[in-house]
């Protein structure tokens, strides 16, 4: 009886430890992940921010020009 409750007692041990490497397994594909997320929101923030000025830009000539007539 001792011996089934050790060896019951392992096999418990033995899922944790498959558990455990499959969550760190996990978190560290989930931070590759966010990172890259991180860096393409950047990218995207950055063309926006681009796209923003260069249309403010062209609404502000179109003002001079509309001035002029």
């Amino acid at each position: 009886m001792e011996k089934d409750a050790i060896q019951q007692l392992e096999q418990q041990v033995d899922d944790l430890l498959q558990v455990s490497r499959r969550t760190q397994e996990e978190n560290m594909l989930l931070k590759s992940q966010k990172a890259a997320w991180l860096s393409e929101r950047a990218q995207l923030t950055e063309k926006t921010d681009f796209a923003r000025t260069r249309i403010e830009k062209m609404m502000e000539r179109l003002k001079e020009l509309d001035a002029e007539l």
